[in-house]
């Protein structure tokens, strides 16, 4: 599973002309779904981005997580995107393989899980719609973009 995290001023999404999902300060979450994913590296990956301290404290530092802010009684949230894209490959030819994403039909209860994951946790979360042409409008804040990633099992040989 792969995620490419942004910390965001604000971010929407919209769906055929109406906007589904919107968040002021947080942080703007692509996630990709691997072959071979499953609830194991959705919660794993859930909580490394809930956790990961890329939110600025007093001194200017990425010190914080979103999970801190919340803490500290700030306003946080998470726009959470599905981007089969993530799972491309083009070190081959001209044209990107998608042969290491996920079937829809597997990969949509995993982002669903993630979500839910995230929530558990705490944090409010708004979403585009699964499998369906999304445009994303963000103000990325410093620009700061990570991509985090949890592999899936190895099969034991």
């Amino acid at each position: 599973m792969k995620a490419v995290v942004q910390r965001v001023a604000h971010a929407s999404v919209t769906v055929e002309g109406q906007v589904v999902g919107r968040v002021s300060r947080g942080m703007l979450i692509l996630l990709g779904v691997m072959k071979g994913d499953g609830p194991l590296q959705g919660e794993r990956l859930a909580t490394r981005t809930a956790q990961f301290r890329f939110f600025p404290d007093a001194q200017g530092r990425m010190n914080l997580s979103s999970l801190d802010l919340l803490e500290q009684g700030e306003e946080v949230g998470v726009l959470l995107i599905s981007q089969f894209t993530l799972a491309a490959d083009g070190r081959k030819g001209r044209r990107p393989s998608f042969d290491r994403a996920e079937a829809p039909d597997l990969a949509s209860p995993l982002v669903d899980q993630f979500r839910d994951h995230l929530r558990s946790l705490g944090l409010p979360v708004e979403t585009g719609v699964f499998g369906a042409d999304m445009q994303v409008d963000l103000r990325n804040d410093g620009p700061v973009t990570f991509t985090l990633e949890e592999e899936p099992p190895q099969p034991r040989a």
